[in-house]
């Protein structure tokens, strides 16, 4: 695979009758001091996608393009409003493998198909600062779309682009933006060609994005309430799409994507727990069960980089006197121990059948949902006694902990603590659109729970393996003195946790955030 580049544009059309042709002057732009005209360049692109259209409704665009210096097969990714990553391969007859693999999640099963062909007549202009640096790139494009296949519709338009030069301030594009709609240009409806093509040609939508926005929007239940089930699933369908966006977060080893991509498979699972009386169990509960598997695949090395960066801040903090024998070499090996085949396995897990049949039924449950009878009753009364059923499963297991002699079973019951509040918390946050700012302070609160107890587990699995790199030393005849004081100080912060739980829990188990969920 090629390059990846951050493409930060937008795109003009004219805004009257007699459309442009060309680009207005851009020599007054504030900051430029040179405008160079770069030509007429003629590109010719072929679009694909799956019959069903699945990444163009997510926004993503994959073309084979001849014609201009960045010839090739590019696929363009969504980042922000404007932003996208375009991930660049080298030009061949079919589509680049590892470009196919990025968006699996997207197609699965389904082939992808050449779906339009754009052909542009480009105009290049660069806008120059006073040393010669390039702020951004204009274009004005005559455009001619042909739709393969479906009755062969084309359509015509021209429009204009301005690209942002890598490390300009993208403020400059607010003040090109000035410049251009003074000269009667205005910001284009279609966020990219493709959009426009299919629009043009008869899809009557733009790229999907009607069909998806329509199925995204609440539903409004009786006396103008919007309902349960309305709330529910669009938290479902927000964590689903995540899912989908981490997945290639995955896929490009982008720093903490593995950890996110687990956090939304337990947002869902938790929120089909939580919400038994809105979703029915008999579709949730196997659900459930694939999801644990994927949240535990995605976390086989978790623990393993959890410690080893806790570790190496350990060990940075300690005066360079206490630090006897080969000690952060030791570290460094166990450290390594995570990378050691991670992207392959990881690789292997997205592309299993199993994976794949998860998401389809994912989307299976989003499109006809097991709704219980409770899902049309109005949002608050349902969502509120679900969050505090969590919450007295929460209290249950606190309780039971703190009344737990010190040791192995305290751990162990401090550690189901831990997942009951992060599950109290994931309810809550499932329910703030509904109740507001009660539900925005409980999850607060829950999640102080959840971060004492998560410092506390860490400690604990940090201690383990403390104790097996001690043992490794001292078989290897090297000092262990380090490692046993790390150990101390993690057995204290331990201790401390354990102190602070009872002060931590009192403040969030205050009757009134209770009450302002309506308990």
């Amino acid at each position: 695979m090629a390059d990846t580049l951050r493409e930060i544009e937008r795109k003009y059309e004219a805004g009257g009758p007699a459309a442009a042709a060309s680009l207005p002057d851009l020599s007054r732009v504030a900051g430029v001091a040179t405008v160079t005209d770069e030509g007429t360049h003629k590109l010719d692109a072929v679009y694909y996608d799956t019959a069903d259209r699945r990444l163009a409704a997510a926004g993503i665009t994959l073309r084979r393009r001849t014609g201009g210096s960045d010839e090739g097969w590019h696929l363009k990714l969504p980042v922000a409003p404007g932003v996208r990553d375009e991930i660049r391969a080298p030009l061949s007859p079919d589509v680049p493998r590892a470009l196919a693999a990025l968006v699996r999640a997207r197609i699965r099963h389904a082939g992808l198909l050449p779906l339009v062909r754009i052909r542009s007549r480009r105009e290049v202009t660069h806008l120059l600062d006073p040393q010669g640096t390039l702020l951004a790139e204009a274009s004005a494009d005559k455009v001619r779309a042909d739709r393969l296949g479906d009755g062969g519709r084309s359509a015509r338009w021209t429009e204009f682009e301005v690209e942002l030069g890598s490390g300009t301030d993208p403020a400059f594009l607010d003040t090109v933006e000035e410049c251009l709609l003074e000269e009667g240009l205005r910001p284009s409806d279609a966020p990219s060609k493709l959009a426009r093509a299919l629009q043009e040609t008869g899809d009557g939508k733009k790229a999907g994005e009607a069909g998806r926005q329509a199925a995204r929007k609440p539903k409004k239940g009786g006396r103008g309430a919007v309902t349960a089930g309305d709330h529910v699933l669009a938290y479902v369908r927000h964590q689903a799409d995540a899912l989908l966006a981490y997945d290639t977060a995955v896929r490009r080893d982008a720093e903490d994507s593995v950890h996110q991509m687990r956090v939304a498979t337990r947002r869902l699972r938790s929120a089909f727990r939580t919400y038994r009386d809105v979703l029915d169990r008999e579709v949730t509960d196997p659900l459930g069960t694939e999801l644990k598997w994927l949240a535990e695949e995605l976390g086989a090395d978790r623990d393993r980089e959890v410690v080893a960066e806790r570790l190496k801040d350990a060990l940075g903090a300690l005066p360079g006197t206490l630090v006897l024998g080969p000690v952060r070499a030791r570290l460094r090996i166990y450290a390594a121990g995570r990378a050691q085949g991670t992207r392959k396995r990881l690789a292997a897990l997205l592309d299993s059948d199993r994976y794949l049949t998860l998401l389809d039924a994912l989307d299976a449950l989003l499109a006809d949902p097991p709704l219980r009878r409770a899902a049309a009753l109005p949002a608050p009364e349902v969502l509120a006694g679900a969050v505090l059923h969590d919450y007295e499963r929460l209290a249950g297991r606190v309780e039971h902990a703190l009344a737990t002699a010190p040791g192995p079973q305290r751990d162990t019951a401090l550690h189901d603590a831990r997942k009951a509040a992060k599950r109290a918390r994931y309810a809550a946050e499932a329910a703030m659109p509904a109740l507001g700012k009660p539900a925005k302070r409980f999850r607060s609160r829950m999640k102080d729970v959840q971060t004492l107890l998560g410092d506390h587990q860490d400690s604990v699995m940090t201690r383990t393996v403390l104790r097996t790199l001690a043992a490794e030393a001292h078989a290897a005849g090297e000092s262990t003195f380090t490692l046993g004081l790390l150990y101390g100080r993690e057995e204290r912060q331990a201790a401390d946790d354990e102190r602070e739980l009872p002060d931590v829990w009192a403040k969030a188990a205050r009757k009134r955030y209770r009450a302002a969920l309506g308990a």
